[in-house]
């Protein structure tokens, strides 16, 4: 339910301004928070959100960690039991599946996913809801992501990327208002029934999910949707080296065709022709082990090597699956 307070004030008055600032607002919105094996990391970006003047309208945790520590465990039940969050579980540990796990419990008809190790400013919940209001037509928001070595810059997108590439270069820590055809999931609200419309999040991308971002903003953007970047929707990324994505391990040294086969099945997915996807691919597998990291550790190249190989061929079959699939389908 949406809690709306309208207050008629002068706001040239210190106490009124000082009443605005005091009052709370429940916006349209529910966030869906994926989590794998994180503890104090969780329950610190939990409580920074509560604390928000602008609250959503529900906190969904995506729980996907075996087991959490002691003090973690408590507070997560505590919050749960009072209702300030809904703590959902699952078994086997999927970033996309837990982002459509809780795309679809939401009951906002928008959706804002963050990652479980930010800090939000302070107007991210109202940035999003308002955007979408003024412009009912969006199918996506995406917020500014300031990582641990960046500042805000008001910089505008420098565009040179093209084809499979396009946006790669898109600069996050903007502070400008941009339409965007890429996106980052640790700060992006959607309209929940048009995201559900393309099939939310593929589950196929597995691992560290890399390039799933990228699959779902041009699946929206070929469904006749628009996403824009808002510089004003801010959260800080503390990139928590334990748990997440990151407990995949390093690409670097990995035989696992995780780490490669969501790039090369966006590619062979997206290309505009043939040649294009098999040639994005083959760059990519030589591209991978042309490292300052492989000059200095070269018995590693073989081993990446197998794993961008693994990687291609299971993007390949996959793909070829797809294709039977839609033409099984219509």
């Amino acid at each position: 339910m949406t809690l709306v307070r309208v207050v008629k004030i002068d706001c040239q008055s210190s106490s009124h301004r000082s009443l605005l600032s005091s009052i709370t607002v429940t916006a349209m919105i529910s966030i869906v928070i994926p989590t794998y094996n994180r503890n104090w990391t969780l329950i610190e970006t939990i409580e920074s959100l509560l604390a928000l003047k602008t609250k959503a309208n529900e906190i969904l945790i995506v729980d996907q960690s075996a087991q959490h520590d002691h003090d973690t465990t408590n507070r997560l039940r505590h919050w749960s039991s009072e209702g300030s969050i809904r703590w959902l579980h699952r078994k086997q540990p999927s970033i996309t599946a837990a982002m459509n796990q809780g795309l679809r419990e939401a009951t906002s008809p928008y959706v804002l996913f963050l990652d479980d190790d930010i800090r939000p400013n302070s107007e991210v919940i109202r940035a999003h809801q308002t955007e979408h209001e003024i412009s009912p037509d969006l199918w996506a928001t995406v917020g500014q992501v300031i990582q641990p070595w960046q500042k805000p810059q008001n910089c505008e997108p420098p565009r040179k990327l093209k084809g499979l590439r396009k946006d790669d270069d898109f600069p996050f820590n903007s502070t400008c208002v941009s339409n965007i055809e890429n996106v980052m999931a640790g700060n992006l609200c959607v309209h929940r029934n048009r995201a559900l419309s393309i099939g939310g999040f593929d589950e196929r991308f597995i691992g560290s999910a890399f390039r799933f971002e990228t699959d779902f903003a041009r699946r929206l953007n070929n469904a006749g949707g628009t996403i824009r970047f808002l510089g004003h929707a801010g959260v800080n990324h503390l990139r928590v080296e334990d748990g997440g994505t990151r407990s995949e391990g390093s690409h670097l040294n990995s035989a696992d065709p995780c780490h490669g086969f969501g790039d090369h099945f966006y590619a062979l997915r997206h290309a505009d022709s043939f040649i294009a996807g098999y040639a994005y691919c083959i760059n990519r597998i030589f591209r991978e082990v042309r490292t300052k990291y492989h000059l200095r550790n070269p018995w590693w190249i073989p081993v990446k090597l197998v794993g961008e190989c693994h990687a291609f061929l299971q993007a390949y079959s996959a793909t070829r699956r797809l294709s039977k699939l839609k033409r099984l389908t219509g």
